[in-house]
């Protein structure tokens, strides 16, 4: 069954890095990617469609194996967005690229491996909702604000990680309502930061730095989830000094290698080239 787990996950991993290259394809170059406008593009929503298989298919790991070896599988979903991206875009993937994608692919397993399992169920209050989407909406719009200033690899990773923020809170608030918890407004309310981050992110897809701008955002969605976690649900941090040290390490890792993707060249449409 483990190994059951870790197929589905992974080849959820690269529906979802499919679906991630499909919509930054219809994304880059535009002056202003709104959702109205994106809605119109099968691509796009095909996009959509396999980024909704992919996260299905994670979802359905999870009943067969444990979070310790689904989540890390889901890391992979960098290596495989790139090869798509490079594809759709019509040019090479350097290896350089591929190996900053490993380094953050590394690292990031290497956090996820080091959180405890939590086994309790987890609880929020109205209080408690409110600060998390209250946090997680001041983050996001610090961040915007930042990149309308910022220089374009710059805007890609700060819009792609202000998205990730809100994904992270929306993961938080779909793990309580998950367990069984009956608030209804909360049902009403977790769409809201995953619509306004889908839209952030389009926007970080249209400057075409697409190896960092996905990078960013997996490495800002599952750690704004496990902070929000820690804070305000109770789960466990790592403790330990070889646990802390290999959280450190793993950190530094995914800094590392998101600092090289960045200075990777841009992945916008090749000129003159027919879209495939």
């Amino acid at each position: 069954m483990t190994v059951l787990a870790a197929v589905l996950a992974l080849l959820g991993s690269l529906f979802f890095a499919l679906g991630a290259a499909l919509q930054q394809f219809e994304a880059a170059g535009t002056a202003g990617p709104g959702l109205r406008r994106l809605l119109r593009r099968p691509r796009w929503l095909l996009g959509g469609l396999a980024i909704g298989a992919g996260t299905a298919l994670h979802v359905v790991a999870l009943a067969y194996g444990p979070l310790t070896v689904v989540q890390p599988m889901g890391v992979a979903s960098l290596l495989f967005a790139l090869p798509c991206a490079a594809a759709l875009h019509r040019r090479r993937v350097r290896p350089g690229e591929l190996g900053a994608a490993a380094v953050i692919a590394v690292g990031l397993v290497g956090l996820v491996l080091v959180v405890p399992e939590h086994s309790g169920t987890p609880y929020l209050g109205t209080g408690e909702a409110v600060a998390l989407l209250a946090g997680a909406t001041a983050a996001a719009l610090v961040l915007w604000v930042l990149a309308r200033r910022a220089a374009p690899t710059g805007r890609a990773v700060l819009l792609a990680t202000a998205a990730g923020v809100l994904y992270g809170a929306t993961a938080t608030l779909a793990r309580v309502l998950a367990d069984g918890n009956r608030e209804l407004w909360f049902l009403a309310a977790a769409p809201v930061p995953a619509l306004i981050a889908l839209a952030l992110l389009q926007r970080a897809y249209a400057v075409g730095h697409f190896g960092v701008a996905f990078a960013a955002l997996q490495v800002a969605d599952p750690l704004t989830a496990v902070a929000f976690g820690a804070l305000l649900l109770g789960e466990p941090l790592p403790t330990g000094a070889a646990s802390t040290l290999t959280a450190l390490a793993a950190a530094a890792l995914t800094v590392a290698g998101t600092v090289a993707l960045a200075r990777t060249t841009p992945m916008s449409p090749a000129p003159g080239a027919a879209a495939p």
